[in-house]
């Protein structure tokens, strides 16, 4: 099993900046995906970015140009880079690991932090 923890959410005024952390309790390596989701209040959770094994990336268009996903291997963190932060950013962000357990994919899901942009 695999534990995911998140930080770095905050208060921040639109137009800001914050890193979101995502530390897993194994190397990196072993991670086929990972994902930033986020969940705004009485919303669905969405996907925000994602980073392949092989460091390919993808980003849903609401965020595309301001959030930028990176792997820190030696430290079995993923950041979520978020500039030019909108009031509509506001929620909470989940990071989830997706790794093969034999032949099958298991996902870990963090419990999440806050972010709240102020207009």
């Amino acid at each position: 099993q695999v534990q995911v923890a998140e930080s770095g959410g905050g208060l921040v005024q639109a137009g800001g900046s914050l890193r979101l952390s995502c530390t897993v309790s194994r190397s990196t390596f072993t991670i086929h995906r990972f994902g930033w989701y986020r969940q705004a209040s009485g919303s669905q959770r969405e996907l925000v970015a994602g980073i392949s094994s092989g460091g390919v990336t993808d980003y849903a268009a609401s965020v595309k140009g301001r959030f930028t996903i990176s792997r820190d291997n030696p430290n079995n963190t993923v950041y979520l880079q978020m500039n030019s932060l909108e009031p509509e950013d506001t929620a909470v962000y989940y990071c989830n690991a997706g790794y093969f357990s034999g032949p099958k994919v298991n996902v870990e899901w963090g419990r999440g932090t806050q972010v709240t942009v102020l207009s």
